[in-house]
């Protein structure tokens, strides 16, 4: 029941927000037999807490509809609508609806892949095609944050591995201020077993200096929609000249590698990765090759 006092705790949160408002049109999907509990909560969410809701704000015709968004996760629609209430909504009603989304049954790891990473890279298509504005991005990504702090504890226990005795440190490239996509990455390779270091907001300021007092694995670079290549290509060269591990692996990551990949081997990296789970999956794959271990 602990899922249904989370949901009704955020919804019965939303009722003192300014500005909310919520408009159901439609049950979830069937939450029959074992999930008796799940049928409680939307039962809950309809005949108490919208109406709730709806006396105290008003009906909308803009409002968040829960979908149900079946076995294979979130779709491009509900990203584009997750993504449009991470901007205009309160922070409370995005998280309440990932939770909505849990009590259907969505794997968290569908909420990370196909809903929280889809959604940060929409708000940078919309702020290169420039249909949001700095301000908006920047409150859209740390909503996201906020839901990201109450999956993360599931997330990095479930199918937690055990410790490889491999250490990452992960920070934002130079200039880099949007660090949501580093701490999805960062979950995908706690899960993994490996020791991360570079909890945001932690920074490039003294990447020399770092890894030449501590020794790591890899060094994965977060890289938003610009960045002066030549300032990137010149900072990994300092990282790997102080690094005490003459192995060292660098990575990069961000939509910038996505859409060109052959910046990769331009600023002097190893690889790049297109969401947390292949990260690990290409870091893993980069030190089996080179048998690197650290000094």
């Amino acid at each position: 029941m602990d899922r249904l006092n989370r949901l009704t705790g955020s919804w019965d949160t939303l009722s003192g927000s300014e500005g909310v408002h919520l408009e159901r049109t439609g049950r979830p999907g069937s939450c029959e037999g074992s999930h008796e509990h799940v049928s409680h909560l939307f039962k809950t969410i309809e005949t108490e807490i919208i109406p709730r809701l709806m006396l105290a704000h008003g009906q909308g015709a803009d409002c968040p509809v829960i979908p149900d968004v079946g076995s294979d996760g979130p779709d491009a629609r509900t990203v584009v609508e997750f993504t449009r209430m991470v901007v205009e909504q309160d922070g409370e009603v995005a998280a309440a609806y990932v939770e909505a989304l849990r009590a259907q049954g969505t794997p968290l790891e569908a909420l990370y892949l196909k809903l929280i990473t889809p959604t940060a890279r929409r708000l940078g298509e919309l702020w290169e095609a420039d249909l949001c504005d700095f301000t908006e991005v920047t409150v859209g990504l740390w909503r996201l944050q906020q839901v990201l702090r109450g999956l993360s504890p599931a997330f990095r226990e479930e199918d937690h591995a055990a410790p490889t005795g491999r250490r990452i440190l992960l920070v934002p490239a130079p200039g880099e201020q949007h660090v949501l996509g580093l701490i999805i990455v960062g979950d995908y390779f706690r899960r993994g077993g490996w020791d991360v270091w570079g909890e945001p907001p932690a920074t490039s300021d003294d990447l020399p200096g770092v890894v030449r007092n501590e020794s790591f694995d890899v060094v994965g670079l977060s890289v938003g929609c610009e960045v002066r290549v030549d300032v990137l290509a010149e900072e990994i060269r300092a990282i790997r000249k102080a690094s005490r591990n003459s192995g060292l692996v660098v990575m990069v990551g961000g939509p910038l590698f996505t859409k060109y990949p052959e910046l990769v081997a331009a600023v002097g990296a190893d690889a790049t990765a297109r969401d947390g789970r292949d990260a690990v999956q290409q870091a893993q794959r980069l030190m089996d090759e080179r048998g690197a271990t650290r000094s």
